[in-house]
């Protein structure tokens, strides 16, 4: 079988914040390797040998990929305005019997070794409630549906698996999507789920130790404890020095937006509530910080 990957990597990763501000999340070492390295090198073990990289913000830091490793760059030109949906637009003329990743997935054992007939997306569970996009099957597993939010569910988490016929079908949808302004904030995914009765995928069941996703930096020191206390970022060093703190003493980091777009971070520290401006370059007090996420 003739397969091949892209890997979406365009994004800002703005839940990442101060780190993803200096070098793209993809690009951060975790447990000693590169994220994206780490996910090439598996594919190639696997025998995938036509690996797209789709890149966007500070895209000129993945340009040594390219010689390293024999990797294809595509610019995603809308990274900014458009969610992932533009993403697989601009690499769809890749699309076919290809495993779909995103740059920031770290898999502790090779999912990419075996082959499958079906399309799939990869899926762990999640006892207890979950706000994840939560999986819904038939007995022999095709999907026939997927709800935002549930309880004790099998959660979309991690890479898929496109068929040339599966490709072959969403690729419309993704070029009626990108000319629709209105669809702008849409994941991909959102299309497949808004087609999904003409589109068979299947489920794809890991162990929770599989795959890794770092939603916020505080999950990544979980993961590496290399980042408790040496982030890498100079905005957490600078911001330590001026609190007298270790950096593993600042928690509760979460983006302060603007329309869209990270202006700012707040966090915790010593039991005060601290809001940072990457504008002003300012660190103040709150008694209550807002506009979080």
């Amino acid at each position: 079988m003739n397969r091949n990957a892209i890997i979406m990597a365009a994004g800002m990763s703005t839940r990442f914040v101060p780190l993803s501000l200096e070098i793209p999340k993809a690009l951060l070492k975790v447990k000693g390797e590169v994220l994206i390295e780490r996910q090439i090198c598996q594919l190639k073990e696997a025998g995938i040998e036509e690996i797209v990289i789709v890149v966007g913000y500070m895209k000129e830091q993945f340009q040594y990929l390219t010689e390293r490793y024999g990797v294809i760059l595509i610019e995603n030109p809308v990274y900014h305005s458009r969610n992932n949906h533009s993403t697989l637009y601009v690499a769809r003329e890749y699309l076919k019997d290809t495993f779909i990743c995103s740059g920031d997935n770290y898999f502790t054992e090779n999912v990419f070794q075996e082959e499958s007939k079906h399309s799939y997306y990869a899926a762990v569970y999640e006892k207890g409630i979950t706000n994840e996009w939560c999986i819904l099957t038939d007995d022999l597993g095709k999907i026939e549906r997927v709800e935002i939010g549930g309880r004790d569910s099998w959660i979309m988490k991690g890479h898929a698996y496109f068929t040339k016929e599966f490709s072959n079908r969403l690729v419309p949808y993704l070029v009626k999507a990108y000319a629709d302004a209105g669809s702008a904030g849409k994941f991909w995914e959102e299309i497949y789920m808004e087609n999904i009765h003409g589109m068979d995928m299947y489920i794809h069941k890991y162990d929770q130790s599989v795959i890794e996703e770092f939603d916020s930096i505080e999950e990544l020191r979980m993961f590496d404890e290399a980042y408790i206390n040496h982030t890498g970022s100079r905005i957490l060093e600078n911001i330590s020095r001026e609190l007298d703190c270790q950096e593993s003493g600042i928690t509760h980091i979460c983006p302060v937006k603007e329309r869209g777009r990270a202006v700012g971070f707040c966090f915790e520290c010593k039991g005060h509530k601290y809001v940072y401006s990457f504008k002003t370059r300012l660190l103040k007090e709150q008694e209550e910080v807002r506009d979080g996420e």
